[in-house]
């Protein structure tokens, strides 16, 4: 059984974080209607059907195997909005593999058809839906741009008509792009949608064209890259290597090819980070997929902050001093696991949020907010999952000091401590406790409110609970409470498998 002592006294400040840390995606394929990763059956949930993709690797948004069509999502829909809009204050991304070939008919000529050298069409009415949400929600845009083969004619460098067209519709429309990454995912080149035979050169070229053009005409947009993929996860993870083949496999160029010889500097690292691979590509990718039976342990929820720690000497050298942002994050790649909707894949998202706020100031975009397995909210009903509780949580209790608590992590007990969201004096610690089977004794030093989480009788719950109590909707657009329960001072049981916010 881990016991932890409580004590303020020894708290020391690490840094600021940034106050929309908690962010997400909205991916561009949701917008426009398209493919997105084929919801799992119950019988693939169960382990009962095996996960089968034919032939190799290569454009996997065009993959049958993987993929299946999704209509447009309504952002303009009561209970999306209610939801999302308790998150306070956000950053949206609207980006993903597919915006890298997607094209920007504002003026209505295409019928829906898709030009050469694209895949989809988004509409006027489309993009101001986005600008309308990111409006409602208080919330700041970044975006990537298209860079497929339609954006260069004749194969020369990027024709920035598309650019300036999604730049100047969301200006005149009164709602900038706050913030712009060239292209999703550049150091898989081709299987993330640039042309045939596109090279790091290629991009580090496009991408200062790009930039330029940014930081000549919309000065106020940060400039972010190079949302690279991979290499903070390369190397052994722990002994099995579980997870640590996402860098090597699909790695084809690093961070330093696709910078090289750039003139524009930018304003903020980017990285991807999953924990590894979704059973839907472990059978190509076996070394970089973990068992859900794993997925509680200190080696994988290690995995966040290993990437986050091998990602900054890039940022140190291309933005010394500036922020890192993770611009997709998620349980794995390939649409989640099918525990990514259930309660177990709680400890690794409110421990990636508690144990990157100790290395870095940034922002984290989880992905997704309403789409495939690991979205926040179910695709189409906007019910919300487990996650979903634990980020607004987050949001409401956590503020934006970072404290040293002293203790390292270890099974039973990663824990983690902030100031408190409402200005108080006085901290929030999180305590996740990991431990499938023990209990975790704490010890505060005064009353406490105590937020309690955990899966009741099964770790793969559909449901979550607060101090017992089940979390769900209560109406068509409201949840349920989420008041705490009050501690005297003194010592105090947390059931294992639980993750708990506690406020003094």
């Amino acid at each position: 059984m881990k016991k932890y002592v409580i004590s303020p006294e020894k708290n020391k400040i690490i840094r600021e974080v940034d106050p929309r840390l908690m962010s997400y995606n909205v991916e561009m394929t949701e917008v426009t209607g398209g493919t997105f990763w084929k919801a799992y059956t119950k019988e693939q949930i169960a382990g009962t059907e095996a996960f089968t993709v034919s032939g190799g690797l290569s454009d996997f948004t065009a993959m049958a195997d993987l993929m299946q069509y999704y209509p447009p999502i309504d952002l303009y829909n009561e209970r999306l909005r209610a939801l999302a809009s308790k998150f306070g204050p956000v950053w949206v991304r609207v980006s993903g593999s597919w915006a890298t070939k997607t094209y920007y008919d504002f003026d209505g000529t295409t019928g829906g058809k898709a030009p050469s050298g694209y895949q989809s069409v988004l509409t006027r009415e489309q993009w101001i839906g986005v600008l309308d949400f990111v409006k409602a929600m208080d919330a700041k845009l970044l975006i990537s741009v298209s860079n497929c083969e339609g954006d260069h004619p004749n194969g020369g460098p990027l024709d920035l008509s598309q650019t300036k067209k999604i730049f100047y519709l969301s200006h005149e429309y009164g709602v900038d792009i706050d913030a712009a990454e060239f292209m999703n995912e550049p150091n898989m080149l081709g299987m993330s949608g640039a042309p045939r035979n596109y090279t790091a050169e290629d991009y580090a070229r496009d991408q200062d064209i790009f930039n330029g053009w940014v930081r000549e005409n919309y000065p106020k947009c940060l400039i972010v890259g190079p949302c690279t993929l991979g290499e903070g996860s390369m190397g052994k993870v722990d002994s099995k290597n579980q997870g640590a083949g996402i860098g090597v496999m699909m790695q084809m160029c690093g961070t330093d090819d696709l910078m090289r010889g750039t003139k524009v500097p930018i304003d903020v690292f980017s990285y991807h980070y999953y924990n590894g691979i979704s059973e839907r590509l472990a059978s190509i990718m076996p070394g970089a997929h973990w068992d859900g039976d794993d997925a509680h342990t200190d080696p994988y929820l290690a995995v966040a902050s290993v990437n986050a720690k091998n990602y900054i000497p890039s940022r140190d050298k291309y933005v010394p001093g500036g922020q890192m942002w993770v611009t997709e994050s998620g349980d794995a790649g390939g649409g989640g696991d099918t525990w990514a909707s259930t309660y177990l894949d709680v400890l690794r998202t409110l421990n990636e949020l508690g144990s990157f706020a100790t290395v870095t100031d940034g922002v984290i975009f989880h992905n997704t907010l309403a789409s495939s397995d690991y979205g926040f909210l179910r695709h189409g009903t906007f019910e919300p999952r487990p996650n979903y509780f634990a980020v607004l949580l987050w949001n409401k209790l956590m503020g934006t000091t970072v404290y040293d608590c002293g203790d390292p992590a270890g099974e039973g007990a990663h824990v983690y401590c902030h100031s408190r969201k409402d200005g108080k004096e006085g901290y929030v610690y999180l305590v996740i406790n990991n431990s499938l089977t023990e209990d975790t004794k704490i010890t505060i030093p005064s009353d406490a409110e105590v937020y309690e989480l955990n899966g009741g009788d099964s770790v793969r719950s559909t449901v979550m609970y607060l101090n017992g109590k089940p979390l769900g909707l209560i109406s068509d657009n409201e949840i349920s409470d989420l008041s705490p329960r009050n501690e005297p001072a003194g010592e105090i049981a947390l059931s294992p498998s639980s993750c708990t916010f506690i406020v003094i």
